[in-house]
């Protein structure tokens, strides 16, 4: 009886938009790397991200299952443990194009940032559940602020600007359901752009350059703008129905960098078209529906309050990485949620849309 019950719960509309975004990963994925690869090892890429799709969706199948509420006993100490993973990237991370994000297990290269992300929902969710329409006053929130402050800072040291803003739009995400008082959330942001000059002048010379070419990619046509320039000409080049699947000149000819990982939004502009951009973000948008359908209909206030963290931070993703590919966003590095190559990003993406459908299988109490 349970099980029946569970079962009619699930939300299978959620799981069909992420298998159908999933499955036209690998696609893509397959067709922007083919050409670069040795032929014996040409869908190297795709076979990686297929079986590591795989392992995720077992490990999906037993997030769904558990009481979602166990979390909350755990959210301290999963902070403490994203701590010292962050640390850890720092004194023992691998480098690669000038950032120190990741940590080497064998074969296997895993960026904690992407994990902390999820953490630190979790974690936040924990702190915030005994301060549900407490955010009156600065002093009200200058611990939840410090408290995701440190990781803020830990990840921005490595440097990875894009996860950092990912943990400030999950920030406010989360104090605005749990009530902040607006007039103090607006004077925040006041304050933020205020600050943005003093901001200015903390930032690395490669970061206040991609500031610089978002505003006009022609200052370094062959350089910092040189992403954002064969972007939008991958993208504009596909017109209504695209070039067609490994048909791409951008993507097959190596002039769009990093096709498979950051940019893949470009290779899908350029090969499926205005057709295919369109039906991806309507399937990110039945995600981003579904996210906001749980959060609303939860029923406690932890799951709540994780359903708005995922769902914030699968928000952002989607909005900067489709913006930075069209240039109306700065290039951040921020992959886009479970089409974007990447182990570390495709498994928390994976976690995080297993808890949405636990919480969602939860929210009402079951009678046998």
């Amino acid at each position: 009886m349970m099980n029946k019950r569970y079962l009619r719960r699930t939300d299978y509309i959620l799981i069909a938009a992420t298998a159908a975004i999933i499955i036209m990963s690998l696609v893509i994925i397959g067709s922007a790397t083919h050409i670069n690869t040795p032929s014996e090892e040409r869908y190297w890429f795709v076979q990686r991200q297929g079986i590591f799709a795989l392992v995720n969706v077992a490990l999906a199948a037993f997030l769904m299952n558990f009481d979602y509420k166990v979390l909350q006993g755990y959210g301290n100490k999963l902070y403490v443990f994203n701590l010292i993973l962050l640390v850890a990237v720092m004194l023992v991370g691998q480098s690669a194009l000038g950032a120190q994000r990741w940590i080497t297990i064998g074969p296997i290269s895993i960026q904690p940032s992407e994990f902390s992300k999820l953490i630190m929902i979790i974690s936040i969710a924990t702190m915030l559940d005994d301060k549900i329409g407490h955010l009156n006053t600065i002093r009200d929130l200058v611990p939840v602020a410090a408290y995701v402050g440190v990781p803020f800072l830990l990840v921005l040291k490595q440097p990875d600007l894009g996860t950092s803003l990912v943990f400030m739009a999950i920030f406010f995400g989360m104090v605005y359901i749990a009530g902040i008082n607006k007039k103090l959330l607006l004077g925040i942001f006041a304050a933020g752009i205020a600050a943005f000059p003093l901001f200015w002048h903390f930032l690395k010379d490669y970061q206040k350059m991609r500031l610089t070419v978002f505003m006009n990619p022609n200052v370094d046509p062959l350089g910092s703008g040189y992403h954002i320039i064969q972007s939008k000409i991958a993208i504009g080049s596909g017109m209504l129905f695209g070039k067609g699947l490994f048909g791409g000149t951008q993507s097959q000819l190596n002039f769009l960098p990093e096709n498979h990982t950051d940019f893949i939004f470009a290779v899908v502009g350029e090969e499926l078209g205005f057709v295919g951009v369109t039906f991806l973000l309507l399937l990110y948008l039945i995600v981003l529906w579904r996210g906001v359908v749980t959060a609303r209909d939860a029923g406690d206030t932890f799951g709540r309050l994780l359903a708005t963290g995922i769902t914030s931070m699968l928000a952002f993703h989607v909005l900067v990485n489709v913006g930075m590919t069209m240039g109306i966003m700065p290039v951040t590095g921020i992959p886009l949620p479970l089409m974007s190559y990447g182990v570390s990003s495709l498994t928390t993406n994976i976690m995080s849309i297993a808890i949405l459908l636990n919480i969602e299988r939860r929210k009402q109490k079951l009678v046998f």
